[in-house]
């Protein structure tokens, strides 16, 4: 059975469906369940999904489908029965094109070097970023700390857009993990069986490390920076 804010999530999102055929932001959410934060409804969406009711649409903004809907009117399922299901009875609406400055948010996994490797997969929050700099694929964020990437335009307290990834082309700005635990920012190279993770800054020197030693976690996609 669902627990009741999963319940009320699902019917909110699908009555801002019905109603314009546009996902509700996690905003709205928020205030429409009565949370204090957003985290709260990344957890029951990703409980929905498990169970089959939500579908997250790929590469959309605000995009979710609701795939079937508890039947309220119907008797509670005996214990260790499963839910009574309304398939939908006609499709979601379909979704508006996902305008440019329309807002997507993603993982923000603590911070990233740009200079000596630190450990970076924190828990996460949420960050707020403008669809438009994103392009396909899963992304998730990383606050830039230092300045081995400044002549590449990555400043120190930039927000790096990540594109999971778990290969890089020669020279592309990647997030490597060294020995399973440090990762950096940097540009990736291949010398032989090294690999070569390249600062865009004079004063620092290139880290070279046996290929096995380093596992690619994504690539640069965009940069978010906050001026104060």
């Amino acid at each position: 059975m669902l627990t009741a804010k999963q319940h009320e999530l699902l019917r909110f999102i699908q009555q801002k469906l019905d109603d314009s055929g546009i996902s509700p932001s996690f905003e709205e959410m928020k205030e429409a369940l009565g949370l204090k934060s957003k985290s709260g409804i990344h957890r029951l969406i990703s409980a929905l999904e498990e169970r089959g009711f939500l579908r997250r649409l790929p590469n959309r903004a605000r995009a979710l489908e609701v795939l079937k809907l508890p039947d309220a009117a119907k008797a509670p399922a005996p214990a260790g029965g499963s839910d009574n299901i309304v398939p939908l009875r006609k499709p979601a609406p379909a979704l508006r094109p996902v305008a440019a400055n329309d807002i997507i948010e993603v993982p923000l996994h603590g911070k990233i070097a740009a200079g000596v490797p630190i450990e970076a997969f924190e828990d996460h929050e949420q960050l707020s970023v403008p669809a438009a700099l994103l392009g396909s694929g899963d992304h998730y964020a990383l606050e830039v700390s230092g300045d081995s990437m400044v002549e590449a335009g990555i400043l120190d307290g930039d927000y790096a857009l990540i594109q999971k990834a778990d290969t890089a082309r020669e020279g592309e700005i990647v997030v490597a993990l060294v020995d399973g635990e440090n990762a950096t920012l940097k540009y990736f190279r291949r010398e032989g069986a090294m690999i070569r993770l390249d600062p865009a800054n004079s004063a620092y020197e290139p880290q070279r490390y046996p290929a096995e030693r380093v596992m690619v976690q994504g690539r640069l996609s965009g940069l978010l920076r906050r001026y104060h």
